[in-house]
């Protein structure tokens, strides 16, 4: 049983609140909940967390916090489950999940949960089934992207080259306007892959992990059995390679309940009925075993100015990709001893930007874009008051790197194609998007 939800931002402003069981008088309770969800270190944050006598369950997705308050007896599992699933549904009905479109698609987001929820218990998530009660239509905003799909290629049907789907295609409400709802005929499948990287100060590898999975976005309206070919040496575990082609191994899969896999291990098919909405067709994990380049290696060194309380960080990054691939979106985090107060910087190119963050003790490079085979640097002279101890330098924590490598996957992984098995009378497009994206980074100073 459900006693409260909140969806709070990345700087925890209340953007949507239910109270199911009458207690108004605690809606303060998402300041001090969020005071102690952000002091946790990043990405260590607990599910579950007691709050002034309350239990509470929380999720995060894209900046997001989605919690909720529960009895101290309730198993925790199912509300985590319909957290996600709630995220999903936003996804779903709005195109997007941001604050942004929270905001500007309220209403519906109310109009969902009271639909979900009756008096804190949950009635369905289906989208489908959701559907034929919902009665709002949602707020669609263009928002601004340094990737422009468009231009890259992000999008491709059967293989990447062939076809490119329009860039803000993917991000539309799987339901929209009732006017409108028998002109969605696109189906899109996200090959979408996060690594976990640890590089030690001598530059060892010292973790690899790669999480993957397959995301289906169905816009069409009971939709016909659809096969989904992987690549023809997609092997699981130790099985056996074919000698089709260039392998692709991964330690772990899991397959969403309703994917049919009798054409599975003879010809690397899965079929699924996709319902209208969004669906994890596949789940899979790489650990230690990645067989490609790693996509950067970045190399930073300290030197402390003699006399003065005065440190340079140097960074050279170098992109191993192959020249016709371009990340975007590069952060790099670097770590900063406690009491700088301020810095000064030498980036070697004019589309680069640097500030420091006095507050999280870091500095963060951004670069818009960096293609393969190239190499940038970047020179940062940082001011510490006070006296600059060895020690202090040494024990810094790792500097992170975030990214996103659109059409291209670490693993290898390739989708053969994506087909209906009946004929329709109206002409369904398919898509597929490759994206590999950082889940942790992180290389340690020498």
């Amino acid at each position: 049983m459900i006693s409260q939800l909140f969806i709070l931002s990345s700087k925890g402003d209340l953007l949507i609140h239910k109270d199911y069981r009458g207690f108004s008088a605690h809606t303060n309770a998402s300041d001090g909940l969020y005071q102690k969800l952000s002091s946790l270190p990043s990405d260590q944050a607990p599910v579950i967390m007691e709050h002034e006598g309350s239990h509470y369950i929380h999720t995060r997705h894209r900046g997001l916090y989605f919690v909720i308050s529960i009895c101290a007896t309730d198993s925790p599992f199912m509300y985590i489950d319909l957290l996600n699933r709630l995220a999903a549904l936003i996804r779903d009905y709005c195109g997007d999940l941001s604050e942004s479109v929270v905001k500007l698609n309220f209403a519906l987001i109310y109009e969902l949960l009271d639909e979900v929820l009756d008096y804190g218990y949950v009635q369905t998530t289906s989208t489908d089934m959701l559907k034929n009660f919902i009665q709002s239509d949602p707020v669609v905003s263009k928002p601004f992207s340094l990737l422009d799909l468009s231009s890259v290629g992000l999008f491709g049907a059967e293989t990447q080259q062939s076809k490119v789907a329009p860039s803000s295609a993917s991000s539309r409400p799987v339901l929209s306007s009732r006017h409108e709802q028998g002109e969605q005929n696109e189906i899109f499948l996200d090959v979408v892959e996060r690594m976990t990287v640890a590089i030690g100060a001598n530059g060892s590898l010292l973790k690899t992990d790669v999480q993957g999975e397959l995301r289906l976005k169905n816009f069409y309206a009971n939709c016909p059995e659809l096969r989904i070919g992987l690549s023809d040496e997609f092997c699981v575990g130790s099985s056996e390679l074919r000698g089709y082609g260039s392998a692709v191994r991964v330690d772990s899969c899991q397959f969403h309940e309703s994917v049919k896999l009798d054409e599975f291990e003879v010809s690397r098919i899965l079929k699924v009925l996709p319902p209208q909405g969004e669906l994890i067709v596949m789940q899979y994990q790489i650990a230690d075993s990645l067989t490609t380049v790693l996509p950067f290696h970045l190399f930073p060194s300290l030197e402390r100015d003699p006399g003065s309380s005065r440190l340079r960080i140097y960074l050279k990054l170098r992109c191993d990709l192959s020249p016709k691939s371009q990340a975007i979106n590069v952060r790099v985090q670097i770590p900063v001893p406690k009491g700088a107060s301020s810095v000064s910087q030498s980036l070697s190119s004019p589309d680069q930007s640097a500030e420091m963050l006095s507050n999280a003790q870091s500095l963060t490079w951004n670069i818009p874009r960096i293609h393969g085979g190239s190499q940038l640097s970047a020179l940062f002279k940082v001011d510490v008051s006070g006296c600059l101890s060895v020690p202090s330098v040494l024990d810094l924590p790792p500097l992170n790197l975030s990214f996103q490598v659109p059409s291209l996957t670490s693993s290898g992984l390739q989708i053969r194609f994506l087909r209906l098995r009946s004929e329709l009378p109206t002409m369904i497009h398919t898509w597929v998007r490759y994206l590999t994206q950082s889940d942790s980074y992180s290389v340690r100073f020498g």
